[in-house]
């Protein structure tokens, strides 16, 4: 059995609890009640002010002026017109070398890459007639000869040694015509 001293110490504790919950719970309820209680005359007399006051005139809106189109002294000459990117060629200002495109001709495989992107990887010989061996772009070779066609300004193979390919390109001018240049292509190191 306990000691009555501590059962009175036990009960008394418990009690001091009861009344400090008791106490604390007394004071924030009349905190609460005390936020509720606050007059707000005031603030019904504002409003009630500010809506006895006349309300501000607006300002009309501006007046739109009408356009006026300016025309600028010896401009007749439309500035988006494309014929002005066009270059005015005469007839008499064209210079034909003689050199034509065979138009009926069907393009070969490597005329659809340009010829700064095929490269020359090696030879082989068979029958006595000794291919080139090109690379393309995407990795894969293939041989050619004398008389085939790579680029795409039409260039033929006009012969080909075991380190170089030489060519004939047929480009244009700039006077409306085309011309040839040679092209020599070196064996490739990689």
């Amino acid at each position: 059995m306990k000691n009555n001293s501590q059962i009175i110490n036990n009960i008394s504790a418990e009690k001091s609890k009861k009344v400090c919950l008791s106490i604390c719970l007394i004071g924030s309820l009349s905190l609460l009640s005390g936020c509720n209680s606050t007059s707000i005359d005031d603030l019904d007399e504002y409003f009630a002010s500010e809506r006895a006051k006349q309300a501000a005139p607006i300002s009309p809106i501006p007046e739109v002026k009408p356009y006026l189109r300016y025309v600028y002294p010896e401009h007749e000459k439309d500035p988006f017109d494309i014929a002005m990117l066009a270059p005015e060629t005469d007839t008499k200002q064209i210079i034909d070398s003689g050199i034509d495109i065979d138009t009926t001709r069907v393009p070969e495989f490597l005329e659809g890459f340009p010829l700064d992107s095929l490269k020359m990887v090696g030879t082989v010989e068979k029958d006595n007639t000794l291919w080139a061996l090109v690379k393309i772009p995407d990795g894969a070779v293939q041989s050619v000869k004398t008389g085939n066609y790579m680029g795409q300004n039409y260039g033929e193979i006009v012969s080909i040694t075991d380190a170089t390919m030489i060519m004939k390109e047929t480009v244009p001018n700039g006077l409306g015509g085309y011309k040839k240049r040679d092209i020599t292509i070196g064996l490739s190191q990689e």
